[in-house]
């Protein structure tokens, strides 16, 4: 059980104020400060100072949040343990993206139940951005992610690398004539993740990089659902960027084509990721490795 005090320093470090912090926490204002104050003391460090009259962590206060953020979330899932029904049915929540687990996770999931009969298990589904707040609230121990995130904050292995592609149906008549670059196709209809998709975020940054932007698409449609994605494709209502994985089937089927772009050739990995300094670090790192076999 953490220290109350603990509670306090957290949720300053969610709301920068310590008025605020009171509010949410049902105390003083004095007593908030104590609680920092303590915790100071204890530690031998600064752990807030102030720049430009607006509150901040210090260095080694990022680094007490981190870790006992770490430790919140670490001892959640301690508690779903000790209440499971019986103590060796153990506890574990994974979460991955909306193209992994329409299309790549089922065959890591039976090895997984097969090879721990007795594990409960919660999977849950959500774009990158979703999945990385998931992780940071202790929603999920771990997660299988195909967009980016920030690598000092997680502990990271690697899944496989996927060949990310431009595709179109089969028979699709282009605006202009036959593309050679991915400015040639700005006059297509394109068809979209939802912002926070990792999906979405890899063309995002590759288009920035050629100084480019959505926005310089004539049309556009978002959907939050990759079948939904490749079902438009299919009908010949745009074209889409998006993992070969997703459109394998169509494409083999001769449905969809890849576009063959002289300057796009592009590759990227996901990984399982999850929090630093968990306890649970060595089962997380068992199971990631096992996930990745298959």
């Amino acid at each position: 059980m953490l220290d109350f005090r603990v509670r306090t320093f957290l949720c300053v470090c969610q709301t920068m104020n310590y008025t605020k912090a009171a509010q949410q926490l049902h105390i003083t204002q004095p007593a908030v400060s104590a609680h920092i104050h303590y915790l100071e003391s204890y530690y031998q460090i600064q752990l807030f100072h102030y720049q430009n009259r607006k509150l901040e962590l210090t260095s080694a206060g990022k680094l007490l949040y981190e870790r006992l953020h770490t430790m919140v979330n670490d001892e959640s899932q301690l508690r779903a343990e000790l209440h499971a029904p019986q103590q060796e049915m153990e506890q574990f929540s994974l979460g991955v993206t909306m193209t992994i687990g329409e299309y790549a996770i089922v065959k890591p999931i039976v090895k997984l139940l097969n090879t721990f009969p007795h594990l409960n298990l919660h999977l849950h589904f959500g774009n990158t951005a979703q999945l990385l707040n998931q992780l940071k609230e202790g929603t999920i121990q771990m997660a299988l992610v195909e967009g980016y995130y920030p690598k000092d904050i997680y502990v990271h292995t690697h899944y496989r690398t996927e060949a990310y592609i431009p595709v179109c149906a089969t028979n699709h008549v282009f605006k202009n004539v036959h593309p050679h670059t991915v400015k040639d196709l700005v006059e297509e209809r394109i068809l979209l993740r939802e912002k926070g998709s990792g999906t979405r975020n890899i063309l995002e940054r590759d288009l920035a990089v050629r100084g480019m932007d959505i926005e310089d698409f004539h049309h556009y449609v978002e959907v939050e659902n990759m079948h939904t994605i490749i079902d438009l494709l299919c009908e010949d209502c745009g074209i889409s960027f998006l993992y070969r994985m997703a459109a394998q089937k169509q494409i083999e089927a001769g449905i969809l084509k890849e576009i063959c772009l002289e300057d796009f050739s592009l590759q990227h990995d996901l990984d399982f990721i999850w929090e630093q300094g968990s306890l649970y670090n060595e089962r997380n790192e068992k199971i990631s490795s096992l996930l990745a076999s298959v």
